[in-house]
């Protein structure tokens, strides 16, 4: 937690609004999308899915592939637990809603779907989107299919698989995703392990989000990896999300961006994890 803290400090410190953005493409995504103030009706949609798991007292045994969890000491675990502490917070929800109602992306990855809060969002940013989400954990992966369905979320496949086991098995030479959503193991090797297997899929417009870049030092360390890779660009630090873009008109430019006007509840969605 201490880590968490020193770096959202730091992060403080260097983050600037869009007075301080001088790329034309990063000013237009903050100032259209990061800080769109429209109550768009999604958002109650958004909040129902959300309410619906924290209702849910009903336990799942969780099989846990990633660097695990600072909040849970068994892997029998409440379903309304799960959705209040380990998913995307409702604000970054509402903001992932809103990157991709303003990208548009086609093919959407999603590495991590645990009860699908942001696979909601995914799904209701671009309804017309044909949405992968690979889910480690049998259990998980049941009940964000289930609850899913029950909101009508039909354009999300749901694939049970270990991330490398199926990323190592795909020929991603033949695919393309528009966006991926890099939410599965918070660790650095797998992390950087990913983002090589996936690196065949990129076109000029391709959207990358990687959570909890913050999350350790190791994760810390990835990121930084990340941003001087040479197919990479333009990245934005949103603290929670290192946003990676492969647009090669525009000049190799690191941004730390506050997607929110305030500041002051964001650590406190930290510090509860």
């Amino acid at each position: 937690m201490k880590h968490l803290i020193k770096s959202y400090i730091k992060f403080l410190f260097n983050s600037k609004n869009e007075h301080g953005v001088h790329s034309p493409f990063v000013y237009d995504l903050v100032t259209k999308c990061f800080h769109d103030t429209t109550n768009y009706s999604e958002y109650e949609v958004l909040k129902n899915y959300r309410n619906s798991l924290l209702e849910n007292k009903n336990t799942i045994e969780v099989t846990d592939f990633g660097a695990g969890s600072r909040i849970f000491k068994s892997n029998t675990r409440e379903v309304s637990k799960i959705a209040k502490t380990a998913g995307i917070t409702s604000k970054n929800a509402e903001l992932l809603f809103r990157i991709v109602r303003y990208f548009q992306p086609e093919q959407i990855l999603e590495i991590g779907t645990s009860l699908g809060l942001a696979s909601s969002a995914l799904s209701l940013g671009n309804s017309k989107a044909n949405i992968t989400t690979l889910e480690g954990c049998p259990s998980t992966s049941q009940k964000s299919k289930e609850e899913s369905q029950k909101f009508g979320f039909n354009n999300i496949e749901f694939i049970k698989t270990e991330f490398s086991s199926y990323l190592n098995s795909c020929d991603f030479r033949l695919s393309t995703f528009d966006f991926i959503y890099f939410d599965g193991n918070h660790s650095k090797k797998a992390t950087l392990e990913y983002f090589e297997l996936l690196l065949p899929t990129i076109t000029n417009d391709s959207v990358w989000i990687f959570d909890d870049i913050h999350w350790s030092k190791d994760m810390e360390d990835a990121w930084e990896i990340i941003k001087n890779h040479p197919q990479v660009t333009v990245t934005i630090d949103t603290f929670q999300w290192g946003i990676v873009f492969f647009r090669k008109e525009q000049k190799k430019e690191h941004f730390v961006i506050n997607p929110n006007k305030t500041l002051s509840s964001f650590i406190f969605e930290k510090i509860r994890l």
